[in-house]
């Protein structure tokens, strides 16, 4: 017996993801974005990250197409970043706090992380697409990563300090 959707949901809310918002400039010109909290690294040789985007959205033809992408891990203050790109009908670059970035794709300068790459492959995954990304560049910043879990956001915990020793 298959199972019930509603089942299979309320358990993935239960698991904990890093928020991020992908960004690409179509062909044309026009930046385009989306928040996903589906995105996991996948390899170190060569170094690829997932990120999985819905069929259904409006992002999907331009980022199943592009050559490349900016991967913006959200840092723990930018839960307004990740709403406003998860939005339908606005302009999610109005804020103006995108800037070129890595490749010239637009990015937040303060993210915890970005990761800028070139689309390796594009695979099936259901009703979402799953872009295999190979890391070009990388960028690490200072700010604790914002997390999603239970439908809402939050930070993680601080490390306890004998792990912390051994960063």
């Amino acid at each position: 017996m298959p199972i019930d959707p509603r089942d299979f949901t309320r358990a993935m809310a239960r698991v904990p993801g890093p928020v991020t918002v992908v960004t690409t400039v179509s062909p044309s010109g026009e930046r385009r974005g989306f928040t996903a909290s589906s995105f996991s690294s996948l390899s170190l040789d060569p170094p690829l990250i997932l990120v999985c985007l819905d069929k259904n959205a409006s992002t999907h033809e331009v980022f199943v197409d592009t050559d490349r992408f900016l991967v913006n891990v959200l840092a723990q203050d930018q839960s307004g970043v990740a709403l406003r790109f998860a939005a339908s009908g606005t302009d999610r670059f109005a804020a103006g706090d995108m800037v070129p970035c890595e490749f010239g794709l637009p990015g937040l300068a303060e993210a915890t992380a970005r990761l800028a790459c070139s689309t390796h492959e594009v695979l099936d995954g259901g009703d979402h697409s799953i872009l295999v990304g190979r890391v070009e560049t990388a960028h690490s910043g200072d700010s604790a990563p914002l997390v999603y879990c239970d439908r809402s956001f939050a930070r993680p915990a601080p490390a306890e300090p004998a792990l912390a020793a051994t960063r």
